[in-house]
């Protein structure tokens, strides 16, 4: 039995332990307050998978060039003396562009001028012995056979005095090769060789590219180059100029393939238009059918998995992502080329795939501001 004394030294214990068992509940409560998490919807940027086109584009570039191209060069051999042009000189049937020494072949002219000169000598004798060996045979002083040998002997005479005559004109000839000639008129578009080089005959020494029809040269790699035959209709524009397009047509496409670029060269004719001028870059672009259909995705929106390309994907319904396997075609300038995996009106997450988890709450924005994914020309 209790006293009240001991009863009162006890009472600020149990106060105590009842403020202490009040406080321990209060934490308790903010305890479990605290465990209640939010679930998490992670806002996300999108791009939306369109239809795939009927067909794509090719676009490659080139420079603008002169259909006919001379090389030109002496018929002789020599050292040039003079060059008369300039790259970007206009020239004309018969304008002489360059010479070279031509006293050498002067020399040639006067050695076959004494040599026709001695033959129209020997001519003369021969044709004097053959009217005397005539004159002695009527007169029976003579024998046929003296008359003969002096018939002969005046042939052979002329004969020679001929060779001689062929000999000057081939010797002129000669000489006015010494002089280099444009024999249509153009634009000389490269020098090859200057004033004081020994070249020989048939070196190029002068370009020039012939007015009339204007061509752009293309590379096209082996993929592609069956897209492109004789006759095919293009698109040609121009960088000089935004406003200036132009149709083309295939005209020539190389047999081979260049063995360092492993491209195949392919000619466009152009039609005759005063603004195109040669060694403007030009872009000659193409319609082919979409045997082969790629959808275009950005590079940020490609993630890997277990050693696998994939991408992370949208639900509508339920605002979930979900992994997705992919086949990439190729990287480009613009994006990643996808020909499996993707269909028309997915959603692909495009930015932030490393937060990404398989069935993460996501929100899409009501507006969808990303470009949709459409097919993508392949260069």
């Amino acid at each position: 039995m209790f006293s009240l004394k001991s009863l009162s030294h006890r009472m600020p214990s149990v106060a105590r332990l009842v403020l202490v068992s009040a406080v321990g509940i209060g934490l308790s409560a903010c305890s479990e307050e605290k465990a209640e998490v939010k679930e998490v919807i992670r806002p996300v940027k999108v791009v939306e998978i369109a239809r795939a086109g009927d067909t794509r584009k090719l676009d490659y570039s080139g420079s603008v060039k002169a259909r006919t191209e001379m090389n030109l060069g002496f018929r002789v051999a020599g050292k040039i003396t003079e060059r008369l042009v300039d790259i970007g000189d206009r020239v004309t049937p018969g304008d002489v562009l360059a010479r070279i020494d031509a006293t050498d072949y002067q020399l040639a002219v006067k050695t076959a001028e004494a040599n026709l000169a001695a033959a129209e000598r020997g001519v003369e004798t021969a044709d004097l012995a053959n009217k005397r060996a005539e004159q002695l045979f009527d007169k029976s002083v003579a024998p046929k056979s003296q008359l003969e040998q002096a018939a002969l002997s005046h042939d052979q005479a002329i004969s020679q005095r001929d060779a001689a005559l062929s000999a000057l004109d081939q010797a002129k000839n000669q000489v006015s090769y010494t002089d280099l000639k444009a024999g249509q008129s153009g634009i000389v578009t490269s020098i090859n060789a200057d004033i004081g080089q020994v070249v020989g005959s048939g070196t190029p020494v002068l370009t020039v590219a012939v007015d009339g029809e204007k061509e752009v040269q293309i590379a096209v790699p082996e993929n592609d180059i069956a897209e492109f035959k004789p006759g095919k209709t293009v698109k040609a524009s121009f960088w000089a100029d935004d406003r200036l397009v132009l149709d083309g047509k295939v005209r020539e496409v190389s047999g081979s393939a260049d063995q360092q670029s492993r491209t195949f060269a392919v000619r466009v004719s152009l039609p005759n238009d005063p603004r195109v001028l040669l060694g403007m870059t030009a872009t000659i672009e193409a319609d082919i059918s979409n045997g082969n259909s790629y959808v275009s995705i950005p590079l940020s929106a490609l993630a890997e998995k277990d050693g696998k390309q994939m991408v992370w994907t949208v639900d509508r319904d339920t605002g979930t992502v979900h992994g997705r396997d992919i086949q990439v075609a190729d990287f480009t300038g613009d994006g990643v080329h996808v020909t499996e995996g993707l269909d028309t009106g997915d959603l692909v997450v495009a930015a932030g795939t490393q937060f990404m988890s398989e069935n993460l709450k996501v929100k899409v924005p009501d507006q969808q501001s990303a470009l949709a994914a459409t097919d993508q020309t392949v260069r």
